[in-house]
């Protein structure tokens, strides 16, 4: 019997972590039925010569939940090999809802993941109410990837609690316990992911209010993961300020509560690790937190980013290196050229120099704005862009090479590429200017790749290119004792998140499972500079990112992409659960 579509001659990075093979693979409607030397001939086939074939790449930390509900593509993450995501993350989400309270969490939303909130006015139809009725809806969308979605703490609290549940002082009463608990129940039955929540003072709403979430005592956690483990069913996601914090005492008190809960559920369970400039070594300790519990036989994972994390400095951006001078703040609301007419002025220029030096500097400056002149910190981005930085070549050590004050560098930096040019500057995982603690998190037996943020941050952070730059900063890119071997890479973005949320269909090319696959060139796989474009609702403006390098992508046996390019194929699905 034939094929539909037989991918030959290329060399199968499977998904296990085994060494690769030189063979072919069989695809006959959505499965892969055939791996191997004699799998028949096919209706079509690819030529895969000298290029790897993968299976999809699988995101567990995305925030579509919006752009879900409109957008078909879901860019930037279909861009860069993705197949499947997980949203719903961080305890922001859209359901459940009060008819009353559609604000409330557009909100949170716009806060916590900088998602225009005009846009989510405009996007957001609001045909549910319950979580199931959410469900529902995201089925009705056509789309290239599969999507699912955890249950959102702070929606949850925000549903059955009213007003009170977005105060981080706030208990829920015994009835409102049993309610919250019995609608996570329902949202379970009715395919949720699991729950997330938020403990992190750095997510907040659009009006600078905490989430109620922040600081959600032991009982209402544990009555939520005490649903899961009643369910046998569904995974706790988490982010705390455990791995910020200089406080030894919040710090266990934190480590002890993510136990609990973890004990209280037995489910799969993953939280954020990143080294923070405050705590720089904290990581570590949430990293064996992970491991003494896996020890307990509990599947406790840790989140981790495969490189710095960051924001991108530029004048379309939500920020730049001279956002805090007024001098300049009298020019950011017009149009872009001439924003570059008026910062050509030799007399405005010296105005905001000026400024910028005086408010950025000095023993006693504003941490807000002593960030905008961490030169030694700033990366020019280059085309394509090379996530794999050194103090060396930072925008500080290049203006100083050229004998150029780095604050002048920095702003004509921003007026090339006719105002497009963006700087990057890590925030974490990039202490001491070195990726070493990067490359020992993502090595972590406990290590699960994440915090991608897809679909947020949208003038400020474009990471869920995080796929592609996996393989090329740690995989292609390293000769020397620092390689991960290509093989551990795809293992990473592909079986072990699928294994996590209980996808047994996918993250592996193997007969029976999924035809879930990427067709690379390594050679020519590279991160293109993200761009702004206005293309949300309302002439939303967002970060994109495109690639190179990925020649087919395949979903469900359709293939979707062809050298970056959308075929129209929208063979995406919602998935309920495990």
């Amino acid at each position: 019997m034939s094929a539909d579509l037989v991918i030959r001659n290329g060399v199968v990075i499977d998904g296990t972590g085994r060494e690769s093979q030189r063979c072919d693979v069989a695809i006959k409607g959505e499965r892969i039925v055939a791996v191997g030397n004699d799998v028949g001939s096919g209706f079509r086939e690819i030529d895969a010569e000298g290029l790897i074939v993968t299976p999809g790449f699988i995101d567990p930390h995305t925030h579509y939940d919006g752009q879900a509900t409109w957008d078909p593509w879901l860019a930037p993450s279909s861009h860069h090999g993705v197949t499947t995501v997980a949203m719903g993350n961080c305890g922001v989400g859209f359901a459940p809802v009060a008819p009353d309270f559609h604000d409330g969490l557009i909100e949170m939303m716009e806060g916590v993941e900088d998602i225009p909130g005009t846009a989510l006015h405009e996007g957001l139809q609001w045909n549910w109410e319950t979580f199931p009725e959410f469900l529902n809806a995201l089925d009705g969308q056509e789309r290239t990837i599969d999507v699912a979605t955890h249950v959102p703490h702070a929606a949850l609290r925000a549903y059955v609690m009213g007003e009170r549940g977005g105060d981080p002082l706030e208990e829920p009463s015994e009835i409102e316990l049993v309610k919250m608990a019995q609608l996570l129940g329902e949202g379970l039955d009715a395919g949720a992911l699991g729950i997330s929540t938020s403990r992190t003072e750095r997510h907040r709403t659009s009006r600078g209010e905490n989430l109620g979430t922040l600081r959600a005592r032991e009982p209402e956690l544990l009555a939520l993961a005490q649903v899961l483990r009643t369910k046998k069913r569904g995974v706790f996601q988490l982010v705390s300020d455990s791995y910020c914090t200089s406080d030894d005492e919040f710090a266990r008190s934190e480590f002890s509560l993510i136990a609990a809960i973890a004990r209280a559920s037995e489910r799969p369970m993953s939280f954020s690790v990143q080294q923070d400039f405050e705590s720089p070594n904290r990581w570590r300790e949430l990293m064996a937190l992970a491991y003494s519990l896996q020890r307990e036989g509990l599947d406790v994972k840790a989140q981790v980013a495969p490189r710095a994390i960051g924001v991108l400095l530029g004048l379309q951006a939500s920020s730049n290196v001279f956002t805090p001078v007024r001098a300049y703040e009298s020019i950011s609301g017009l149009p872009l050229d001439e924003q570059i007419a008026a910062l050509r002025d030799p007399e405005l220029r010296a105005r905001i120099l000026t400024s910028h030096a005086a408010l950025t500097s000095g023993e006693d400056v504003f941490p807000g704005h002593a960030f905008f002149a961490r030169f030694d910190d700033m990366f020019i981005l280059d085309e394509p862009v090379n996530y794999d930085l050194h103090a060396s070549n930072s925008l500080g050590a290049t203006a100083r090479r050229l004998g150029i004050d780095p604050r002048e560098y920095a702003y004509d930096v921003q007026l090339q590429r006719e105002g497009h040019q963006l700087i990057y500057t890590p925030l974490f995982n990039f202490v001491d200017g070195s990726l070493d603690a990067v490359r020992e998190m993502i090595t972590s037996p406990v290590a699960m790749f994440g915090l991608s943020d897809g679909g947020a941050h949208c003038g400020a952070i474009c990471d869920a290119s995080m796929t592609t730059s996996f393989m090329t900063l740690w995989a292609r890119d390293r000769n020397d004792e620092t390689n991960i071997p290509l093989e551990s890479v795809i293992h990473q973005l592909t079986r072990r998140p699928a294994l996590h949320f209980g996808w047994r269909d996918r993250g592996l090319v193997a007969p029976g499972l999924l035809a879930d696959l990427n067709i690379i060139d390594v050679a020519e796989l590279a991160c293109d500079s993200p761009r702004i474009v206005t293309d949300l609702p309302a002439g939303g403006r967002r970060l994109l990112q495109s690639s190179r390098g990925y020649r087919h992508t395949i979903k469900r046996g359709s293939v979707t992409f062809e050298n970056g390019i959308a075929t129209g194929k929208l063979p995406g699905k919602l998935l309920r659960g495990a």
